[in-house]
């Protein structure tokens, strides 16, 4: 997979900022090509054999594609296949990934933080579409609810800013909830080309049930972090994003 790749849109239709969750992979590409002398294959990740396999399985990944009916069989095999334990200190670590990582003879703790990382953000990820699930709602679909619940009618470029989507999964989530008649599609009084996506009483009464639920639910995923520990994940996360757009520009 090429690093430019990640940069347009699904199909062709232009080129876009990258969004976060990619800036960390393209840095992370960068660091592992580090390890062992590239090749002459511009963009890929040029190391180990070993090493390539492990990167690869936790970041080839497009959660993307996934249907939401098939969050309940995700949610089971990423229990079944990341087995946690703790070390001498207590800290969790993924059993299969320590094992992966035995022989070689490198410092892999960057690489194994990195591939938590992952693995809780797809966790997470799966936990919320199944949760969604039981409202006939995707995570995708509730967050275009919510957005226009608290701003009232949105162009669709913003939509997709503000969700760290494309353009085209806004208008498929858009289309979807305007054929449900929880949103309609009304003209942009600032731009005759454009159109706004505005909540139908539906959609109001729909979003008003549930956005607490939603709220509620995010803080027992949380369970057993502080405020101090809440404080501290948002710092690191957003830390190695600072991180990764640096290493990007240089």
């Amino acid at each position: 997979m090429s690093v430019e790749r990640l940069t347009r849109y699904p199909g062709g239709g232009g080129v876009r900022n990258p969004r976060p969750a990619e800036i960390a992979f393209q840095a992370m590409s960068r660091w592992a090509s580090t390890i062992k002398r590239p090749t002459s294959s511009r963009g890929r990740i040029t190391c180990a054999p070993t090493l390539y396999v492990v990167i690869m399985k936790f970041y080839n990944m497009n959660d993307a594609t996934l249907k939401p009916s098939s969050a309940t069989k995700i949610d089971r095999d990423v229990l079944a296949v990341h087995e946690l334990a703790r070390d001498e200190s207590g800290r969790l670590y993924s059993v299969r990934m320590r094992e992966l990582f035995q022989k070689l003879e490198v410092d892999m703790s960057v690489v194994e933080a990195m591939a938590a990382l992952r693995i809780a953000g797809r966790a997470l990820h799966h936990i919320q579409e199944r949760w969604a699930e039981k409202y006939g709602l995707s995570e995708g679909r509730l967050g275009v609810l919510f957005r226009l619940y608290r701003q009232g009618a949105c162009p669709l470029g913003d939509l997709a800013g503000d969700l760290d989507s494309t353009p085209r999964n806004i208008t498929g989530l858009v289309d979807h909830l305007e054929r449900d008649g929880l949103v309609e599609r009304v003209p942009d009084p600032d731009d005759r080309r454009s159109v706004r996506a505005n909540l139908t009483e539906a959609g109001r009464t729909r979003i008003e049930a549930i956005w607490k639920e939603g709220i509620e639910h995010q803080h027992e995923i949380a369970a057993g972090l502080n405020r101090e520990d809440l404080a501290q994940l948002r710092h690191l996360c957003l830390q190695l994003v600072e991180n990764a757009r640096k290493e990007l520009g240089k």
